[in-house]
């Protein structure tokens, strides 16, 4: 009697252990998602909000030659910007938030404060979860020099173009944001833009890094970048 006690005990402590990890891999894998994506259709709707009201976090002068005006200092864990990366999709948009803080990159992608701003001179670097909440890069290594990176503040679209990677490193390689990234192949100031994620997929033990240059730059009443025209 006793042993069939312990069997039946043991079985039922199998079978709720089993739908404990069942209901976390949901969590994980859909639940997650579904609150990163609100999250971040939400900060999308309130920058375009704030467009449409002329508030903007940067006043540039537009033009493929011209040099983007200073930028007003960006707000810690408020969005900014929205950023498009064709190869991922012609549908994938995330906005761009200030700070890499935890509850940030719950929002979308996050800004290395103390980074240049958009472009500006100097390293524009932006980090994003690989997976879980919304899995916003888990297509990451999909990404080849030459693909382009695009950004809009609302009055001007900025393309990036990708120069090198997806290049693998260690978290504490915090080279890799420096205003010029000794590993990027870039040998002088410029106008850059660093953007990393996790490796492996489910892991967090290494980067994968993009390193891209600014190419063009135009007003918003232009229209979309070539880069974004289907």
């Amino acid at each position: 009697m006793s042993v069939r006690l312990i069997v039946r005990t043991v079985s039922e402590l199998c079978i709720t252990i089993g739908a404990l990890i069942v209901l976390f891999v949901v969590y994980v894998l859909f639940w997650t998602g579904v609150k990163a994506d609100s999250a971040m259709n939400d900060q999308i709707g309130r920058l375009q909000r704030q467009w449409s009201k002329g508030t903007v976090a940067q006043a540039v002068v537009p033009g493929a030659s011209a040099s983007p005006k200073a930028p007003a200092p960006y707000v810690p864990g408020r969005p900014f910007a929205v950023m498009y990366i064709p190869r991922l999709g012609f549908t994938w948009n995330k906005p761009v938030l200030e700070d890499t803080a935890v509850d940030t990159l719950e929002k979308g992608l996050g800004h290395y404060a103390g980074t240049a701003q958009l472009g500006q001179e100097g390293n524009f670097s932006v980090a994003g979860h690989r997976r879980t909440y919304g899995d916003p890069l888990k297509d990451f290594p999909q990404l080849r020099p030459g693909d382009a990176i695009v950004l809009t503040d609302g009055t001007t679209w900025f393309t990036y173009r990708i120069d090198k990677g997806p290049y693998k490193t260690v978290p504490t390689d915090v080279e890799v944001i420096e205003p010029v990234p000794r590993k990027s192949g870039y040998t002088r100031p410029g106008r850059y833009l660093t953007l990393t994620t996790c490796d492996p997929e489910w892991g967090h033990s290494h980067r994968l890094i993009v390193w891209a240059h600014l190419d063009s730059t135009q007003p918003v009443e232009a229209g979309k970048p070539a880069a974004l025209r289907r």
